[in-house]
């Protein structure tokens, strides 16, 4: 089973986020976060978790950030951060999800807003992902996710798996 694509959608304007989301919940995964990049493509974000508050320093190009506690709430966001700032802490919040700057505009997202993460299953049925670094879901997740889209919560330290 290959890694677990994901998808982002805020629910109250039905408008994606993000429709290629890696998740870096490992010690490593976070610290490297987006360094070395030189940018991220539409549609591509990097979900931190567990994360309260983020930096870019090192970083070459802005990003759109968004803090969501462990309901998918957004508690704080943070529209393109440019490059070698940091953004503190909130209360509440239980991870992070960078992306491509702009997209909260173009989704409409705003405090209190939910995101909505989902698992996307491939044409043939099996999970699929242009890259690695994505978070498995195991085997009792995948047989409750089905084929198709399965609804996931944001984690609180990790995927806990289908709604």
């Amino acid at each position: 089973m290959g890694p677990t694509r994901l998808t982002a959608r805020n629910r109250e304007t039905g408008l994606p986020l993000a429709d290629w989301v890696r998740i870096a919940d490992s010690h490593l995964r976070r610290a490297v976060g987006l360094l070395g990049r030189s940018g991220l493509r539409p549609g591509e974000a990097l979900w931190i978790v567990p994360s309260r508050g983020v930096h870019t320093w090192g970083m070459r190009f802005p990003i759109d950030v968004v803090a969501l506690d462990d309901t998918g709430a957004v508690v704080d966001l943070v529209p393109a951060m440019p490059p070698w700032r940091v953004r503190l802490p909130r209360a509440g919040t239980a991870g992070v999800l960078e992306l491509r700057a702009g997209s909260l505009e173009e989704s409409g997202t705003r405090i209190g807003h939910h995101l909505v993460f989902e698992v996307v299953a491939g044409q043939d049925g099996h999970e699929a992902s242009p890259q690695t670094g994505e978070r498995r879901i195991d085997s009792r997740e995948r047989r409750r996710s089905g084929a198709g889209a399965a609804r996931v919560q944001p984690p609180a330290p990790a995927l806990r798996g289908a709604r």
